[in-house]
């Protein structure tokens, strides 16, 4: 038996954060407007759950592999996915869990500079027998590699 699942980032900024990692992955950030539309008319959700200049969860963005199914009815990804969820709190120590991109050996360096265009910063490099790395950090703090 497989489950289903999605990485749950916690955030300051889920809609910016989304923009970064979509870019970043070359996934799309997801459109809910269909399940927003449907809810709003059911009276099931208010105007302050959404952002202010379109139709989109306020303190809710989400990214999808382009390649992968979509829900419909809802907008969500049915495959691989990356939600950004914001919690009033900040980021205070070093990740637990942390996403790997893999470059390889002859596109890391131009990765690594195309991601601190889009943002994100250089923390340091690994190279050790068996792994050569660079850590870096999304635009709210966030850890990752980059191999």
């Amino acid at each position: 038996m497989t489950l289903d699942w999605k990485l749950v980032v916690d955030c300051a900024d889920p809609h910016a954060q989304a923009a970064f990692w979509a870019e970043a992955l070359g996934y799309e950030v997801e459109d809910n407007r269909v399940l927003i539309e449907r809810l709003l008319g059911l009276g099931v959700v208010e105007g302050t759950a959404l952002t202010p200049d379109r139709k989109a969860w306020k303190g809710l963005c989400a990214v999808r592999h382009p390649g992968d199914p979509v829900d419909a009815a809802s907008g969500m990804g049915l495959g691989r996915r990356i939600l950004f969820q914001a919690v009033p709190e900040p980021k205070v120590a070093k990740n637990r869990l942390h996403i790997d991109l893999h470059a390889g050996p002859d596109r890391r360096d131009e990765e690594v500079d195309r991601l601190k265009r889009l943002g994100a910063t250089v923390l340091w490099t690994v190279q050790e027998p068996g792994t050569h790395h660079v850590t870096m950090a999304d635009p709210e703090g966030n850890e990752f590699d980059v191999q």
